[in-house]
């Protein structure tokens, strides 16, 4: 099937038992067994079966073979990052979310695991940075909030030159326009409650793997933590991934507009957009994905107040998270990546200017019309 018709009929789509077409919600928590060890369904923390149709489904839109779904995208990040041991080393992506850096610099780094951030996109710099006691190099691309794009397929070959794991943060593509596990990567995980769920009313994560290894032990670390999915929030994403391939080409072509809206605008320094073809990264975006996606992040003049202008939007949400139907517009050295160091966040090119807008599916005009209106408020 075409991915617009697995989003729809992929995985565990409809229930067995009575052929509704809207997977139940199963809301047990433990379940009737006949004979001691040969239940299919024991304990929900374990597995549920509308937990199991929404992993299905994911795993079938990102190719790969099996899917966990945890209760948000920081719960799945934290699972992936438990499988390593104390004294383990981590390249991470020097531009990643701030609640990722919060993770590996506060939790993981107290409990004896190691990390050095380096630009993925310089394959030198990375290759630089592993050691012996590397394990894996995790990214994201495009990265929050700066939009870097590294090339996946370099980095996933030289992780296993190295015989270590690939692990992509792909939330703010989405399966829709980027498919890394496609290009060699190992692990690919969500923020669900992004672009996947799509409508700012579940908080999800979700980890797709391929190799049956990899599935075992993040099947036993989902078991053993138990940050899993409720069957409600289950429920709800599978139902917003079932429109995802609609509002994603409502999203891309928005943002395009958007970007040409915002190049003409003199109260705007940069523009940080994988579809500027005087990006840097616009060769690579262009070869491993389709579109350029939804997310556009701009520089104000120096001087201009970035709260300012976002506190004098209407249609446009003053909000953190992203992928949304609505709008949202944030300040990341001030909301999603307060938690990072202002030297650092300096360092990796996030200046306090720096706005980050993640482009809904309203009407483009209105859009416009709100964004002019911010400007207007900054004179």
């Amino acid at each position: 099937m075409k991915l617009q018709t697995q989003l729809i009929h992929g995985g565990i789509s409809e229930d067995k038992q009575t052929g509704a077409v809207s997977m139940p919600i199963y809301m047990a928590s433990t379940f009737h067994q006949t004979h001691i060890g040969q239940a299919k369904y024991e304990y929900s923390r374990t597995s549920n079966p509308t937990r199991q149709a929404v992993e299905a489904l994911v795993a079938d839109i990102e190719q790969g073979t099996a899917g966990f779904a945890f209760a948000s995208g920081s719960a799945a990040i934290t699972t992936v990052f438990s499988m390593f041991n104390a004294g383990d080393h981590i390249v991470v992506g020097n531009d990643v979310y701030g609640g990722t850096f919060r993770l590996l610099n506060q939790v993981f780094k107290r409990l004896g695991l190691t990390f050095t951030a380096v630009d993925t996109r310089d394959l030198d710099a990375v290759e630089h940075a592993i050691t012996k006691d590397t394990k894996a190099i995790y990214l994201e691309t495009p990265t929050n909030p700066l939009l870097h794009v590294s090339d996946i397929e370099a980095l996933a070959k030289l992780a296993h030159a190295h015989n270590i794991l690939a692990i992509i943060d792909n939330t703010f593509a989405s399966p829709i326009v980027q498919q890394p596990l496609t290009l060699g990567v190992d692990i690919v995980l969500h923020s669900a409650s992004k672009y996947l769920g799509g409508h700012s009313d579940v908080i999800a994560g979700v980890v797709v793997v391929k190799d049956p290894d990899l599935a075992e032990q993040i099947g036993f670390l989902q078991n053993a933590i138990g940050a899993i999915l409720a069957p409600q929030e289950a429920w709800l994403l599978q139902r917003g991934i079932k429109t995802l391939a609609l509002r994603m080409q409502a999203h891309l072509a928005n943002t395009a507009t958007l970007f040409e809206f915002l190049k003409a605008q003199p109260e705007v320094a940069k523009i940080y957009y994988p579809g500027d073809p005087d990006n840097p990264d616009y060769a690579i975006a262009k070869k491993q994905m389709h579109g350029f996606g939804a997310m556009l992040s701009f520089e104000l003049q120096p001087g201009l107040d970035p709260q300012k202008f976002v506190e004098n939007l209407h249609v446009i949400t003053l909000a953190e998270s992203l992928g949304a139907l609505e709008s949202l517009i944030e300040i990341p050295s001030l909301m999603t990546h307060s938690s990072v160091p202002r030297d650092i966040r300096l360092a990796n090119g996030i200046q306090d200017e720096l706005i980050r807008l993640s482009v809904g599916v309203e009407a483009v005009d209105d859009l416009k019309a709100d964004l002019t209106a911010g400007f207007a408020a900054l004179k």
